[in-house]
């Protein structure tokens, strides 16, 4: 009776963490597709028509330092909230801001060509022109850390590039090509890797809050873009533009905000509750249900080696997933059994000498 309620009990948590991870990877999809298309809608769209990329990046980042400062302010009201939300903000320490300010030149530029290429290129072609960052991953890990790629990881960034270079050879057939739009491509796509290295060590000057890195970033970038913004001319845009009172222009623009808030907390949830691994493979699996959603939604025809190019980066960026994913189990277990064989080795060293005693 015990053993059948200890399995039951066992189906039930093995049951209610399925449903757990379906409805986080749900919440991914839904949230980073939807902020795709937002931003398409903003940076492209005839009856928007508003040529200011870099405001639309520093309103999404005003949003999410505003959602982190009200995060803090809930904390500190009530410590209940403390345990969901861990954050805690007093003062903003100006000498945190010039620490964390690389990072943030760095997430500004990957956020703007972000935006840049999207503005240029079509939503079905986005995941392609962007399908670099593996291939920028292995350069950097080699020229920045010094550490070497294995062959069958080579193998995978290979199949990746040749996709990609079909892709711009299909978007030239099909009158769609924007060279601007994919060289900003390839730039936020080596962004993405810098960002990804830079992260982790600038967690550390910030007691390896997500929470309190992103308020920093968010202020740095926001004063960043502001400078961009007066150089290149856009704040005469801005003002001369004829929807700033348009209330369905702001409340698209919030709700491209809260996205952009909510795509990070929720790609490091999905991490937390399932694996990187999962997390990459939900992630090529979403760049393919977009895909074929933006295909259908901008109502757009598409040749056979257009589609296979998508297939191509697509199988490529999981591959090397996979194969990352193997290698660290394999070092991992071989980094025990050397730690094994150590202790052993220092447990006969020690019988040996209370044997001579």
């Amino acid at each position: 009776m015990t053993r059948q309620t200890n399995m039951s009990s066992d189906r039930g948590s093995l049951t209610s963490k399925y449903v757990s991870i379906l409805v986080v990877v749900s919440i991914y999809w839904v949230v980073s597709i939807s902020m795709v298309f937002l931003n398409k809608e903003l940076l492209s769209a005839k009856k928007i028509n508003l040529n200011a990329p870099l405001f639309i990046t520093l309103f999404q980042c005003s949003c999410s330092a505003v959602i982190c400062v009200m995060a803090g302010i809930l904390v500190k009201k009530s410590k209940k909230w403390g345990r969901y939300i861990p954050i805690k903000i007093d003062t903003v320490n100006v000498a945190t801001l010039v620490s964390v300010l690389p990072l943030s030149i760095i997430f500004v530029s990957m956020i703007t060509f972000n935006n840049l290429c999207l503005k240029y290129v079509g939503v079905a072609f986005y995941f392609v022109s962007r399908s670099l960052t593996t291939v920028f991953n292995v350069l950097l890990t080699y020229v920045v850390l010094g550490q070497r790629t294995s062959f069958p990881a080579i193998l995978c960034c290979l199949v990746i590039l040749m996709g990609f270079f079909l892709g711009v050879d299909q978007e030239g057939d099909s009158g769609s090509f924007s060279l601007i739009g994919i060289v900003y491509g390839v730039l936020a796509s080596l962004f993405v890797s810098l960002s990804a290295i830079h992260t982790k060590k600038t967690l550390e000057l910030v007691d390896n809050s997500v929470w309190i890195l992103s308020l920093y970033n968010n202020i740095n970038s926001i004063i960043l873009l502001l400078i961009l913004m007066v150089l290149t001319g856009e704040v005469s845009t801005v003002a001369s533009f004829d929807k700033l009172n348009d209330v369905s222009f702001w409340l698209l623009m919030t709700l491209s905000g809260v996205f952009g808030f909510a795509i990070g907390f929720v790609t490091a949830l999905l991490i937390q509750v399932t694996t990187p691994l999962t997390h990459n493979i939900s992630g090529t699996a979403k760049a393919c249900a977009q895909t074929l959603l933006a295909v259908f939604w901008y109502e757009e025809t598409k040749t056979l080696l257009w589609w296979f190019s998508n297939f191509l980066v697509m199988s490529g960026s999981a591959s090397y997933a996979r194969v990352k994913q193997l290698e660290m189990a394999r070092n991992h277990a071989f980094s025990r059994v050397r730690e094994e064989d150590l202790e052993k080795l220092l447990s006969e060293d020690d019988h040996e000498t209370d044997s001579k005693v």
